[in-house]
């Protein structure tokens, strides 16, 4: 297994969807000076054996701390998941998702996000304005559920291991090595300065089928020197504080290994959530329970747990929409983003 300061157990496909860069291109293309920009950059060793996936984060933490009005604790804990859920799915087909959930009975009350392929990501978390705690004792014990779906699949795939430490990527490592029995590196984290996020993001260092022993030799040597320079708790935030892009990250994973670049992205926070979900998710309740809700109400209000939107139906188109609704509700895989 490779081996860091966080360190978890991979294996996974060379191939890469999405924008493809080739092996000789330039890479002052992947420049990002100061992490301005959200980025997540792939590249593999020369002998197709290690893949790496690292990515920056700040300004998706930053917006979903605003639009979830999170304090410090359960944006790290948000943090952590969505730039695991990055790392996950890169090179994923862009339809196929990725969905990591914490169930955790610490105060936190339990925390999801969901990616794509294409770099979309999406979170929230069940307390966001609890005050500062040690982040395992924020989450708790419980367990950490994976679920991958893609629209062509007759059955999502899913998994799940205990929650172990409470670290939350540490956690993802965890299932990565237990479930999908997958030998890799995992890091994420976050820095926080009261309302701000100043950086986030974290890398996926894999080993792919064939890889030689001296390869793996060498990535350990380079990740154990890119853990002295970090010199944190917080892999790799001061690296990201520093100035130091994902490409760059890579590139010291990588070194003396003839780095090869994949694919980046802009990743970008996206909610999927809309006035037809809203009602399928009614569906699947019982109709008396929404007549009960429209006779006291005269309305029904949801707010959707990913972006905050609040929707709101009229009894008339209630009704209406019922009269006119096909097809079973429950046959929809996707969790409902509805409270």
């Amino acid at each position: 297994a490779l081996r860091s300061g966080y360190t978890i157990t991979t294996k996974a496909s060379k191939g890469e969807e999405g924008s493809q860069i080739s092996a000789s291109a330039d890479l002052s293309e992947f420049e990002n000076r100061n992490n301005i920009d959200d980025q997540v950059f792939s590249a593999i060793s020369k002998d197709g054996g290690i893949k790496v996936t690292v990515a920056t984060t700040r300004n998706l933490v930053n917006d979903a701390m605003i639009m979830h009005t999170l304090t410090e604790v359960p944006a790290d804990a948000v943090s952590r998941l969505m730039t695991c859920g990055l790392l996950m799915s890169n090179g994923m087909q862009s339809e196929q998702t990725v969905q990591l959930t914490l169930n955790g009975d610490g105060p936190l009350r339990g925390a999801c996000a969901i990616s794509n392929g294409k770099g979309e990501v999406r979170a929230y978390v069940g307390s966001p304005g609890i005050g500062l705690m040690p982040l395992k004792e924020a989450v708790g014990k419980g367990s950490v559920q994976v679920v991958k779906n893609h629209p062509e699949w007759n059955n999502p795939y899913n998994g799940i291991t205990a929650i172990r430490t409470g670290d939350v990527d540490r956690d993802v490592g965890i299932y990565l090595a237990e479930s999908e029995q997958r030998s890799c590196a995992l890091a994420a984290a976050t820095s926080i300065k009261g309302i701000l996020c100043t950086a986030a993001g974290g890398y996926l260092v894999e080993q792919l089928p064939g890889v030689e022993r001296e390869t793996v030799s060498k990535v350990e040597q380079n990740l154990a020197q890119l853990v002295a320079e970090d010199g944190g708790d917080k892999l790799p935030t001061n690296l990201f504080l520093k100035g130091v892009t994902p490409v760059e990250i890579a590139q010291s994973i990588l070194d003396g290994l003839d780095m090869q670049p994949l694919q980046q992205m802009l990743p970008k926070y996206t909610c999927e959530c809309t006035e037809d979900r809203l009602f399928r998710a009614l569906r699947l309740l019982p109709k008396e329970e929404v007549e009960d809700i429209l006779t006291k109400e005269e309305k029904i209000e949801a707010r959707c747990e990913f972006c905050g939107k609040v929707y709101r139906m009229g009894p008339d188109e209630v009704r209406e929409r019922y009269a006119a609704a096909t097809g079973d509700p429950a046959k929809d895989e996707d969790i409902s983003p509805f409270a």
